[in-house]
């Protein structure tokens, strides 16, 4: 007649616990989420690169001063704009196939000035 219950990592919550509490967002101790990054001399750059990637081109955006959740955000509304999939790596929003001209003028619409580079 007793129901037997298993626990489940949401079944419970810790009471106490001796480890450093991590963050929620990114599973670190030390929380790096909002966290600015360092401000970034010179111009935002649109550009194309194909290292490393078996010939196949991606448009990369460097040079942007904002924290990750800002990155992400903006990350998403490009994607959003231009229909394509992308990824953010360590600051450099990169997009699949070639985009430079509609990206720097959704970057100019949203106020960030953006260069062209390379060909």
């Amino acid at each position: 007649m007793h129901k037997e219950t298993r626990l489940t990592q949401k079944s419970y919550t810790t009471v106490y616990s001796t480890e450093k509490p991590t963050c929620r967002k990114c599973g670190r101790v030390d929380c790096v989420c909002d966290r600015p990054r360092p401000q970034v001399h010179g111009p935002v750059r649109v550009g194309r690169e194909t290292k490393g990637r078996k010939g196949a081109g991606v448009t990369v955006v460097t040079g942007l001063a904002m924290t990750d959740t800002e990155l992400k955000n903006l990350l998403a509304e490009c994607k959003k704009r231009l229909g394509c999939g992308g990824t953010l790596r360590d600051g450099v929003l990169e997009f699949q196939g070639e985009h430079r001209d509609t990206l720097v003028t959704f970057l100019a619409d949203r106020g960030i000035t953006a260069k062209k580079s390379g060909s």
